[in-house]
């Protein structure tokens, strides 16, 4: 046998597969196929990963109280309600303390601009449709990752006590960037049923504009997860026009 002939061949063979690799994740990046060796990971859309600027701020971006659905006469909060409002969708609200502290929801970006928000509110049922827009760099997946860290957390403001728990749903709302889903409830230690929250939102990214839809209801009611797909629908194709 040819020694060196052999080792050669083998070092030709292992170059070629190096390059087959290669050349397989350049066609991965470019969202092709046809690699003729299989490749462990999984592919991310480069619109999940890359981040363009928005010019608009956010509130010109509000769909307009006529946009809402006609069981939710809208109205467009001031700056200072609308930060509250904002704080007050993740179950915490401000001046809050939570354990574990970890899940403590992050404080806005230094410099960031102040979220814009509109509200429609069922007069008859108390139900509520708030639509959030707010400018951020952080990707929607690490908000994914952090939330089911976090799925049940305690919460106590201005010495109330209450139970935050908060799901992840499969359902991927279509044409942001990035969009999940997510069901929460907040239950008060006291107060009787009819004070427990439960909230259905949709949570989507276009560009550095995060759009975050939600329907609240009290007590037994079930969220309108229609009126939260047809308003976030409504706000992703205004922000991407701009």
């Amino acid at each position: 046998m040819n020694v060196a002939r052999t080792s050669l061949s083998r070092a030709v063979a292992a170059t070629a597969g190096r390059r087959r690799v290669a050349a397989c994740a350049v066609v991965m990046a470019g969202a092709l196929t046809g690699c003729g060796e299989p490749v462990s990971g999984i592919p991310i859309a480069e619109s999940a990963t890359s981040m363009h600027h928005v010019d608009a701020a956010p509130a010109d971006l509000l769909p307009a109280p006529h946009q809402f659905p006609a069981a939710y006469p809208a109205v467009v909060l001031p700056p200072q309600a609308a930060v509250a409002a904002a704080e007050d969708l993740d179950g915490v609200g401000m001046g809050a303390t939570v354990s574990p502290v970890e899940c403590t929801p992050p404080e806005a970006e230094l410099g960031a601009e102040p979220p814009a928000v509109a509200v429609g509110t069922d007069e008859a049922s108390r139900a509520s449709l708030t639509v959030e827009l707010s400018r951020t760099t952080e990707l929607l997946a690490r908000v994914r990752d952090r939330l089911r860290a976090c799925e049940q957390i305690r919460v106590r403001r201005a010495g109330a006590g209450t139970t935050v728990t908060t799901e992840v749903s499969a359902h991927v709302p279509a044409g942001a960037d990035e969009a999940m889903t997510l069901r929460r409830r907040v239950i008060p230690d006291v107060g009787g049923v009819g004070l427990t929250q439960t909230m259905y939102t949709s949570v989507g990214r276009v560009g550095d504009i995060r759009i975050t839809v939600t329907s609240m209801t009290f007590g037994a009611a079930e969220p309108d997860k229609a009126a939260v797909d047809q308003l976030f629908s409504t706000t992703v194709s205004t922000v991407r026009t701009h």
